[in-house]
């Protein structure tokens, strides 16, 4: 059987194009890490770019505290993206993960 070089170029074109579509829509998608009860929120992109920060005042009075919670809500961003981007987009993988490199930060 003679491999169809033709029909894999265009499936191969395909792809390229699918996956500039959802590195897109990962511009797009957003999530938000919360921590301390709200007190800091950090507002993330599928492409794991912070876009904002938000801290209630209560949290600056303590500078060790405030760190902390800023680490954790940037953690919990990450972790609520990588769930969005895996329940958005695993048809395109029949809900297998990812393969690494695919999506940035997968």
């Amino acid at each position: 059987m003679v491999p169809d070089f033709a029909s894999m170029m265009r499936e191969a074109k395909n792809l390229k194009v699918r996956l500039e579509q959802i590195q897109a829509e990962l511009g797009q998608l957003e999530c938000t890490g919360e921590a301390g009860g709200g007190l800091v929120r950090c507002v993330m992109n599928g492409n794991f770019e912070v876009r904002r920060m938000q801290i209630e005042p209560a949290a600056v009075e303590d500078a060790e505290m405030l760190e902390d919670l800023l680490a954790a809500a940037v953690n919990d961003a990450v972790r609520r993206i990588r769930e969005a981007i895996q329940a958005r987009f695993s048809g395109l993988t029949g809900g297998l993960p990812f393969p690494p490199g695919l999506i940035p930060g997968l």
